[in-house]
């Protein structure tokens, strides 16, 4: 299955960056100066606003999709997603099967002032560690790839450093497990890992296994503002759209047009 692969070569390649920075001294650089900007913290509170909340997504290729652009100016797709007024940008940094980078998440994180995601398989404190030090306030934590015991250590370690997780869940009972580790962000994955089929209307399925205390972002396969605003209205508190908003034209239009969906 193509995600036991993805968890494989993060594990190789998070070896690789362990024999240039020990887990000891990235844990040490983790901790230094700890974001006082709160920007993670004020996106979760964003969530629970009535206003749309979308995370837009920088991503060049996806296992399902192959390479989805062929020119990957990333600079200036962060300039675009804020200035279309994005709540947050999402930056894969997986390099085998996503073609991204730690080098793209601390570029953007330069240019653009909003909160940024680190898009990976987190696989260990180490790579929740790395996210900090390059700039990220935010990180993923997948249910299917992480014990029990792993989802309640990397809740807390994302805590200790001022971080968020958004925690993501794929069915009824990966999102019991999220709850109990204790997620306040809880996102539902639209694409079916195993076969990468995608079903818009899986996130709504499972809303209501998810209380209203804890946000909910839909993910995946998100092509227009009715979907949005269908959404939206059955209590989705926030989107990450990547392959839509890659290949539009005029992203920053594109975003604006999402962002209106609560009007309409």
């Amino acid at each position: 299955m193509i995600l036991d692969d993805l968890v494989s070569v993060t594990l190789t390649n998070m070896a690789q960056r362990q024999r240039l920075i020990s887990p000891e001294d990235m844990y040490h650089l983790a901790n230094q100066n700890i974001d006082t900007s709160l920007r993670g913290q004020q996106f979760m509170e964003k969530l629970h606003q009535p206003e749309i909340t979308i995370i837009g997504e920088i991503k060049q290729a996806s296992p399902s999709k192959g390479q989805i652009v062929t020119t990957f100016n990333y600079e200036d797709i962060a300039r675009d997603y804020q200035t279309g007024g994005v709540d947050m940008i999402s930056v894969l940094t997986e390099t085998d099967y996503f073609k991204g980078s730690l080098d793209i998440l601390r570029d953007v994180r330069a240019i653009v002032d909003v909160p940024i995601l680190r898009k990976d398989f987190t696989v260990d404190a180490y790579m929740i560690d790395e996210a900090r030090v390059n700039g990220a306030q935010v990180v993923l934590l997948i249910v299917a790839i992480l014990s029990d015991e792993q989802l309640v250590k990397f809740l807390k370690r994302t805590h200790e450093l001022g971080m968020v997780a958004i925690v993501e869940t794929h069915d009824q009972e990966e999102i019991q497990r999220a709850i109990q580790a204790g997620a306040q962000i809880i996102g539902v994955n639209n694409r079916n890992l195993k076969d990468f089929s995608v079903n818009i209307h899986h996130t709504l399925a499972l809303r209501q296994s998810i209380p209203e205390h804890i946000a909910l972002i839909a993910e995946s396969g998100i092509r227009s503002a009715e979907e949005i605003h269908d959404m939206s209205v059955a209590g989705v508190n926030g989107f990450l759209i990547g392959e839509t908003l890659m290949r539009a034209s005029d992203k920053a239009q594109q975003i604006k047009t999402f962002k209106a969906a609560y009007d309409d």
